[in-house]
């Protein structure tokens, strides 16, 4: 076994019983149940410490080797919103129009989505996740970083999961492709776009697709 020079006690927690862990665990379950991605926001103002916070809980996500390979980008400025709704509606426009096979399109119909998007400019905040492929060093050498995709990926897990704690509404958005976010975000070339998730309030009135979770059967094996 390797020694490592550098260790701390493991944080503490809370103590709780296996009664206090269920509890726990069965709240947490049927929070998340009343998550929906919504398309209708409202332009409500949300206090960006909310979603700053959201953001830091988002960074607490594993990461190979610990390199923590992610970028956030935080947008509320409306004229910056207006230019990722445009260049995104462009790529959307090519996707709808022909770039997307036919099976594609069939299993998006019922959720009723196209080339519009509004909800770009009108919810209050954009967060633009980039997945850096390498560091780079004080030096500008190259830095490797390991299972970015997966890093990344469970970092936006934990990003929409605090979100919805703080009362928040969502919407995973990925045109394809998205290197317009470089551009004006203006962030290098080592980050490639990862996600852009819409956030804010849902507008009143508000609807979602009538669709259904998969039942536990479906997806839980357990062996004990």
């Amino acid at each position: 076994m390797n020694e490592n020079p550098r260790r701390i006690p493991l944080p503490l927690r809370p103590a709780r019983d296996a009664a206090g862990m269920l509890a726990a665990a069965v709240a947490f379950r049927d929070a998340l149940t009343t998550r929906r991605s919504v398309r209708d926001f409202s332009d409500r103002p949300v206090p960006v410490e909310i979603v700053r916070a959201c953001i830091e809980a988002a960074a607490q996500a594993p990461s190979g080797a610990n390199k923590q390979p992610w970028h956030f980008e935080l947008v509320g400025n409306p004229e910056v919103k207006r230019r990722i709704r445009l260049a995104a509606e462009e790529e959307e426009s090519r996707f709808y129009a022909g770039r997307a096979p036919e099976d594609w399109l069939a299993d998006l119909e019922p959720l009723g989505t196209d080339a519009e998007k509004p909800f770009l400019e009108i919810a209050p905040w954009l967060i633009a996740v980039f997945e850096q492929r390498h560091g780079t060093g004080p030096g500008g050498e190259k830095i490797k970083h390991y299972y970015t995709k997966e890093s990344v990926g469970l970092a936006c897990g934990f990003l929409i999961a605090a979100l919805h704690e703080a009362g928040l509404c969502t919407l995973t958005h990925t045109p394809s492709p998205m290197g317009f976010l470089n551009e004006i975000l203006e962030r290098p070339a080592n980050e490639k776009p990862f996600l852009l998730l819409v956030v804010g309030h849902p507008a009143p009135g508000a609807t979602v697709p009538d669709i259904r979770r998969k039942d536990p059967a479906a997806y839980l094996n357990i062996r004990d």
